[in-house]
């Protein structure tokens, strides 16, 4: 530890000089120190007097995420305390309420989120799902942005009983929230090729490696028992990889901590939430420059063969509004890692941030800030230093597109497989529109795998030919559309849950989002660019969880009925936007694009997409155009 931290200090006074975004004391240390020097003297000294986030010495006192949530569940309230509520996150879930409706006592109630490496939904598990949101939850099912279901309306006491059951089928929710390695995603498309199906295996492995290994969750959740059924995906490829041997090996440079439960985590785990994303070369259809770790597959020249993984990394979303040290952010490209080294690679990287990242201030406390903070190539060197050998150059690879895989194709093995487009990721019956009845009629009939899509919508894969037309039937009986009928801007968009239960939203966006596509539509017709197809995202907070700030056209919440406008973002989501408006009334939507949209129907190259457009003329000259015509532009 003392030497990658002297090593870290070294490296953060030789990038600071003109850097003025983020203050020097507030990462890598932890300490609030205002002399240098006595940082450069006595690193550990100084970091151990940091006045930690309070959420850290929670995590230390929990008993590896124990307490106090396991005395919490057998009270026969409806709800737990605040650290109780905390630490229920790193068991899947959070506590959760009805903002809209007023009084007292609130009706407490818990959301469950499941982690699903590479988004696979088996049958078995899908219908265990259905039958848990009918009878314990709200009726629904969510598609999430990270290949995973989440269940609502769940109450206290049915807890053990829905956790146990996911538990017992060979599922988990383990990991789904909290300071750990989360959902690990994959480009969702199940093409039986090499590459495709090494970025799913690998998935697989790094889902496994960065699994927590506190015996809490069957502590609290079954009652000290094993689960009738492993993890599936880490039966999988646990014994293939060897996973549990690697991920205790120790070469002695510091990545593996003396600690009896969690030998990559420790007490304290890490400093804010984690993640991991795969794919394959041209292949962007998961955000992979939003990930903490980015891999895409590196193959031989005839692509059969896994060579090994380029590796970028630093991605984040999530920010706060009216603070400029915290911020969205794309990946970098850290090199290109073998395969045979790729588990210890990770491994290093996980440490780095275990030990350098910031633990007195959340908001900076992601990957991205540390990756910021140090530049590339520093960060490069830190994490050679618990590597032991240099990173290889990155290899070039063709230019990523975006494909949402939806609709019928060839799979690749005699099968198909159907990408069902899903509005905002909400899987429910509502009027002549069943959509929840139509997924489960199909698996029924069919027992066919799904798979969970990054941008919330679902896969089902592994389709006979012969089955094709009797499933395009069910969805026709239960009123879905083929995707040749849905709007291309429904089909390009996200929005998070946002209100009633969303405890951070400001303001609407899967509520509002289908008004949103209609009324640009609407403009688009009116400009006779009816043709143009924008990528746009909505959240209801700066937290980014549709991931807003890599779209062409983003709407942030930051106030009721109120939004920030960004601009810029690519269509194929390698960079990301800019910030175009602070505050957009929800009735001034129209005056605020029609002129953005007007300057780009008459200004565009050919075939040029609004948000290369935006990106190329710059954030001066659209506003220069639009004053006077957009309110409340500054």
């Amino acid at each position: 530890m003392k030497l990658h931290l002297a090593l870290a200090l070294t490296l953060l006074t030789q990038s600071v000089q003109g850097f003025v975004q983020l203050p020097v004391n507030s990462l890598l240390v932890q300490s609030r120190s205002k002399s240098t020097l006595s940082v450069l003297q006595d690193p550990e000294a100084v970091a151990s007097k940091a006045k930690l986030a309070k959420i850290e010495e929670l995590k230390t006192k929990s008993s590896n995420l124990l307490a106090p949530l396991q005395d919490e569940m057998k009270t026969s309230e409806i709800s737990v305390n605040k650290d109780a509520m905390q630490i229920l996150k790193y068991h899947g879930s959070y506590m959760q309420t009805d903002r809209e409706k007023k009084g007292k006592p609130k009706d407490y109630q818990f959301m469950l989120r499941l982690k699903q490496p590479a988004g696979l939904l088996p049958p078995d598990l899908f219908i265990l799902l259905d039958d848990l949101s009918r009878d314990y939850g709200q009726g629904d099912l969510r598609a999430t942005t990270r290949q995973c279901f989440q269940l609502h309306g769940v109450m206290k006491g049915d807890l053990k009983t829905v956790v146990s059951s996911i538990m017992n089928i060979g599922s988990s929710t383990v990991g789904a929230c909290g300071d750990v390695s989360r959902n690990v995603m994959t480009t969702p498309a199940p093409f039986k090729t090499p590459e495709y199906e090494a970025a799913r295996e690998w998935s697989k492995v790094f889902g496994h490696l960065f699994r927590p290994m506190t015996s809490a969750f069957s502590e609290i959740w079954l009652d000290g028992e094993k689960a009738a059924s492993v993890e599936t995906w880490g039966a999988e490829v646990g014994e293939k990889f060897n996973v549990d041997a690697v991920m205790k090996h120790d070469t002695g440079r510091g990545v593996i901590l003396p600690h009896p439960v969690e030998p990559l985590y420790g007490d304290r785990y890490l400093p804010r939430k984690f993640k991991i994303g795969v794919t394959v070369e041209g292949d962007n259809s998961l955000d992979i420059y939003t990930n903490d770790i980015g891999c895409v597959t590196v193959m031989n020249e005839d692509k059969t063969e896994l060579l090994g993984f380029n590796v970028m990394v630093g991605g984040g979303m999530g920010r706060t509004h009216n603070k400029e040290n915290t911020f969205a952010r794309a990946a970098d490209h850290l090199g290109f890692v073998p395969k045979d080294d790729m588990m210890e690679l990770m491994k290093c990287i996980l440490a780095t941030q275990r030990d350098h990242g910031n633990r007195d201030v959340r908001a900076n406390a992601r990957m991205k800030y540390l990756v910021h903070t140090l530049g590339i190539q520093n960060f490069k060197k830190l994490v050679e230093s618990y590597f032991g050998k240099e990173i290889q150059p990155w290899k070039e690879q063709k230019a990523f597109k975006y494909a949402d895989w939806m609709g019928w194709w060839e799979q690749g093995d005699g099968n198909m497989f159907l990408g069902v487009h899903v509005d905002n990721g909400r899987v429910k019956d509502e009027g002549d529109f069943r959509l929840k009845s139509a997924l489960r009629a199909i698996t029924d009939k069919y027992m066919r795998p799904m798979i969970m899509s990054p941008t919330q919508s679902i896969i089902i894969s592994d389709v006979a030919p012969a089955d094709v037309a009797g499933i395009d039937a069910i969805l026709t009986e239960h009123g879905i559309k083929p995707i040749e009928q849905v709007d291309p801007l429904a089909r390009l968009s996200m929005a998070c849950p946002a209100l009633p239960l969303c405890g951070l939203a400001q303001t609407e966006a899967e509520r509002r989002m289908p008004s949103y596509i209609e009324r640009v539509r609407s403009i688009l017709t009116s400009l006779d660019i009816d043709e143009e197809e924008i990528m746009m995202r909505m959240t209801g907070c700066p937290n980014g969880c549709a991931r807003p700030y890599m779209a062409e056209l983003a709407f942030v919440g930051d106030g009721m009925d109120t939004y920030q406008i960004w601009l810029g973002g690519s269509p194929v989501l390698t960079r990301t936007a800019w910030p175009f408006m602070a505050k957009m009334k929800d009735k001034d939507l129209e005056a605020t694009l029609t002129p953005i949209l007007s300057m780009y129907k008459e200004q565009r190259h050919e075939f040029e997409a609004f948000g290369d457009f935006t990106h190329r003329v710059g954030e001066a000259k659209i506003k220069e155009h639009c004053q006077g015509k957009v309110p409340g532009l500054k």
